[in-house]
């Protein structure tokens, strides 16, 4: 098979979260630990971080890579979802995986791992760890991709567990309060391993307390963390303020003896040695064309006033979600001022854009209607005047097809 047929292969052959939302949600560890057995136990090969959370765990896992790789160490990063290619959620150095790497692990295993049946997110885990321990990665970073006590990357045992913040998302799978959310998440908590807390709240911090004492885990709260101001972190949105004190005190707690020096030129620098995209990203200057991947309450809680707040002749703003979002809230928090062109993302989980318009008119805000991203972007540019702000986002699938049609 070819790479793109290796891609195909893997999307129709295995249940897929970004395609088909909770059919692809396996619960257990089962086919993770038959996996890991089969493979020899790669996670065991290299050092790891663990970073899981609602909002920010992208952005810190890559901010941390960054710094770790600007101090001389072979990182691997594995994230999730990509936005433009697959290879993107495996990353060693900035690098994506090998396409060659690929297709040679679907075509030499498959007799192994299909009559598992793993889930896509199971089978590309597999793959990450096998990855790093073939190209001897000194360290990883490892996302959670949901919630985190029965997340498949949870074999790990971390040098570092870092929780970003909790708030309300997944709730059908990881609970409908931010106390059970937290209790999920909050699996990742290994014995004797340190954990830092990015945000907590009343509801939060007693299970976080909790789960660190019964595993006897040195617990570090970043908001009581003093941040340094001198930093340049290249991370412009607002909600970023918050994801660079979680990342500076989760570097101190590594306790790597990583100069600051290190550490300023690697934040300042995250996408170029990452590859990390999407993030409130300058798209192009006139007019101003800002893409983001926020995608439920909590993160639209910090970009509706960046919008907001943004000096322009008329703001225009891209926008779609998918299903399993609190979608009439998010609406609800967008500009009364703005001109909108609803769409729709590529994948089955997309919320139509005519339901979007509905729920939209509902609240009093009108816009076109799109059955595509690259429409809706056309369309807005065309409109735009050199003064005008246009913004692209609420999911991180309306951020992929963008990026994606941008870069045919």
């Amino acid at each position: 098979m070819t790479y793109q047929e290796t891609i195909e292969y893997l999307y129709n052959a295995t249940p897929v979260f970004e395609k088909i939302g909770a059919g692809a949600y396996k619960e257990g560890l089962e086919n993770t630990l038959a996996l890991d057995e089969h493979f020899g136990h790669p996670h065991r090969k290299f050092k790891t971080i663990h970073v899981a959370g609602t909002n920010g765990k992208g952005s810190v896992s890559h901010s941390l890579a960054a710094t770790l790789q600007k101090a001389g160490y072979k990182v691997g990063l594995y994230t999730s979802p990509h936005l433009i290619d697959f290879s993107e959620r495996i990353r060693i150095n900035g690098l994506n995986i090998n396409e060659e790497y690929v297709v040679d692990f679907v075509e030499k295993e498959r007799s192994f791992f299909e009559p598992l049946h793993p889930s896509f997110f199971e089978l590309t885990t597999a793959l990450a760890f096998k990855y790093f321990a073939d190209e001897g990665v000194d360290i990883a970073v490892i996302e959670v991709g949901l919630g985190g006590r029965l997340d498949c990357t949870n074999i790990i045992t971390p040098l570092l567990s870092v929780i970003t913040n909790i708030s309300f998302d997944h709730t059908g799978f990881l609970g409908d309060t931010l106390a059970k959310i937290a209790g999920e998440k909050a699996g990742i908590i290994k014995q004797d391993v340190p954990v830092v807390i990015g945000e907590s709240t009343t509801e939060t911090k007693p299970v976080f307390l909790a789960k660190a004492a019964e595993k006897n885990a040195p617990i570090l709260f970043a908001e009581n963390y003093a941040c340094d101001d001198t930093i340049d972190f290249e991370l412009k949105g607002d909600y970023q303020k918050q994801n660079l004190r979680t990342i500076l005190c989760a570097i101190d707690a590594l306790k790597m003896n990583i100069s600051k020096d290190t550490i300023r030129e690697a934040l300042a620098n995250v996408c170029e040695l990452t590859g990390l995209r999407g993030r409130w990203e300058t798209l192009q200057k006139e007019p101003l064309v800002i893409c983001d991947t926020g995608h439920n309450v909590g993160g639209w809680n910090y970009l509706s006033k960046q919008i907001a707040a943004e000096r322009c002749k008329t703001r225009r703003i891209v926008f779609g979600m998918v299903d399993d979002k609190d979608v009439s809230t998010v609406i609800g928090m967008l500009p009364k001022d703005a001109t909108f062109y609803w769409t729709q993302a590529e994948t089955h989980r997309a919320i139509p854009a005519q339901r979007i318009s509905e729920l939209a008119k509902a609240q009093k805000l009108h816009g076109e209607v799109f059955t595509t991203v690259k429409d809706a972007y056309i369309k807005a540019l065309k409109d735009a005047d050199k003064d005008d702000f246009v913004f692209v986002g609420g999911s991180s699938y309306i951020v992929a097809d963008l990026l994606t049609f941008l870069s045919k």
